[in-house]
């Protein structure tokens, strides 16, 4: 994943079209290092562009909502207040592929005369930064102050001269010839990806192997490996790839693994195979969409540490108890040989002499000659109630272990459906359910302050092809809310099989038969919801809702059903729309 200098070409177009002749009507700061521009044009309506220049999220883009800014603005909002507020944007552009945009905006200044100033955006990870320029060149200031002490190759300062940056000496692409090519790329001796990021400017290595892919070569080998028709097929498709770019044909896509965005791009990633790709109008939507579901993830990820924590280690304890449990439980095989020893010595044990240690005989019940050990010390009868009591002392622990080992599956599936939870989960309000859920079964000891906020959490809704209405839980107590209280008796009942996974119910207006679509789509959704999402079929069961029953005590999200239906599907769930 990178905002290469193709992206940056991408986001330039997009920009040029729909600024160009706006006026920047309100200009503030919201985070330390980012800009919230709202621009105004009689063709484009009200725009608002997000610049910002996190070291760890360079990026911009057009955003819906204003972002909430600190009551008293920074200084470098102040100045480009005073500077371009009410200006005109009158010229953007990107030198060469670098991941550099230059604003050009024209403006009155105090006395009323026409000026011009740049606003340039460098989004080049930890070296971004957000520079106020006048038509010269000269540095009025910066979102960032760079001095000799922090960089030995450019000051970023008020009254120094603006210059690109070029560190790393890279080609330009739209220079692009074959002989160049050769002494950049193929005369270097290193993996074919690096030699080709290394060489040219805007390159990244994600573009660098879906190149080496579309050639049909191993981005890794080395560029001393590549035969001469080699290196003209790979030269060939460098040649259309910056054609396409050239030309403006641009496909900004999110490519995903899981439902978890892996990459994106301005051009169409083939190397991914058969992984899900999404296509989007504009980059800076492709962008919005990438960087919010990134962070949400990694948001939850990290709020549902403590949490995963907590349900890990329990859940590993319970899974040592069980094998213990199962190993006890083994022990207790031979209870029943015990009980028929103390028949077989009762039946044949009154010709036994005094002092005898075993008793030969056939066991009744195979016709078998067996050997039973006996104590010489004692009588035939105290012999056999000492089998006996064997006998009992393990059919009681065989009793016992047998309910204990109940509950400690119990235990475990409830804990996996608690991850599965976890994973599901996309608020503070399906966390917060999830802690009461862990308090309720003393998992945890102290109960979250917000009790009553985490029961707002709703399921999430969606509509099939066809029109009807699905509803998915997405942890154990909305599954028990959907299933026994939201659902009606006629309405349809999904879940996985076997398996952790969300309760999903296929809404029925006045009993009506679903389609044949319907059930398809709502089999999805719960292939989806489930722990089998990775995989390419998942079994699911279907119910009418009525016939599906909650055992007295039984865990949060544990149902009980008899007579279901059965089907295999993909966990594909791209038919559907979430409704929000």
């Amino acid at each position: 994943m990178a905002l290469d200098g193709i992206v940056v070409h991408n986001l330039t177009k997009e920009l040029q079209d729909l600024l160009i002749g706006a006026r920047i009507s309100k200009i503030a700061q919201p985070e330390k290092d980012a800009l919230l521009l709202t621009c105004k044009s009689k063709s484009n309506g009200t725009k608002r562009l997000y610049l910002s220049a996190s070291p760890s999220l360079p990026l911009i883009y057009f955003v819906e909502e204003n972002k909430p800014s600190p009551m008293t603005a920074p200084n470098f909002c102040m100045l480009l207040r005073k500077h371009i507020s009410n200006g005109r944007i009158v010229h953007i552009h990107q030198p060469d592929l670098e991941r550099i945009i230059i604003f050009e905006i024209e403006h009155l200044n105090e006395l009323g005369d026409l000026c011009h100033k740049k606003l340039i955006a460098e989004l080049m990870g930890k070296h971004s930064n957000l520079i106020f320029t006048d038509e010269n060149g000269k540095i009025i200031d910066s979102i960032k102050h760079i001095s000799a002490f922090v960089s030995s190759v450019r000051e970023v300062l008020p009254g120094r001269e603006y210059f690109v940056p070029n560190m790393q000496e890279k080609a330009s692409v739209f220079s692009i010839n074959f002989e160049d090519f050769h002494n950049r790329v193929i005369a270097k001796g290193m993996p074919l990806f690096k030699a080709i990021y290394n060489a040219y400017t805007g390159i990244s290595p994600l573009i660098a192997n879906e190149l080496c892919f579309r050639a049909s070569l191993d981005a890794d080998c080395s560029t001393s490996s590549l035969s001469d028709l080699e290196q003209q097929h790979l030269y060939h498709q460098f040649e259309l790839m910056i054609e396409e770019i050239q030309e403006g044909i641009f496909n900004p896509n999110i490519v995903y693994e899981n439902e978890i965005p892996l990459d994106f791009s301005s051009l169409t990633l083939t190397q991914y195979g058969d992984l899900k790709c999404t296509s989007f109008e504009s980059i800076s939507k492709a962008l919005e969409t990438f960087y919010s579901s990134r962070d949400l993830y990694t948001r939850m990820r990290q709020k549902t540490s403590d949490l995963r924590k907590i349900v890990t280690t329990a859940l590993e304890r319970n899974k040592k108890k069980l094998q213990l449990q199962n190993r006890q439980i083994k022990d207790t095989k031979k209870r029943d040989q015990f009980r028929i020893y103390g028949e077989l010595i009762n039946t044949y044990g009154y010709h036994l002499e005094e002092g005898c240690d075993k008793l030969i005989c056939t066991n009744y019940y195979t016709d078998e000659e067996v050997t039973i050990r006996l104590d010489s010390s004692l009588t035939p009868q105290e012999n056999a109630q000492r089998y006996f009591d064997k006998y009992n002392k393990q059919k009681r622990t065989f009793e016992a272990l047998t309910t204990l080992l109940k509950e400690a599956q119990a235990e475990i599936d409830h804990l996996e459906s608690i991850l599965t939870s976890l994973d599901l989960a996309t608020s503070e309000e399906d966390l917060a359910m999830i802690r009461d859920e862990l308090f309720d079964n003393n998992y945890i000891h102290k109960r979250s302050n917000s009790k009553q906020k985490s029961r707002k959490s709703k399921p999430l809704h969606y509509r099939t092809s066809d029109g009807y209405d699905v509803y998915v839980g997405k942890n154990n107590y909305q599954n028990d809310e959907l299933t026994f209280h939201f659902a009606n008796g006629g309405d349809w009942w999904f879940h996985a099989k076997g398996m952790p996974g969300s309760h999903v119910i296929l809404r029925c207006p006045n009993g009506e038969e679903p389609s044949d679509t319907a059930y398809e789509e709502a089999a999805a959704l719960a292939a989806y919801y489930s722990n089998g999402r990775t995989s390419q079929k998942v079994d699911i069961d279907y119910v009418i809702k009525k016939e599906v029953k909650k055992p007295n005590g039984a865990k949060p999200g544990f149902v009980i059903y008899y007579t279901n239906y059965s089907m295999t599907i993909a966990p594909d769930i791209q038919k559907l729309t979430l409704i929000k």
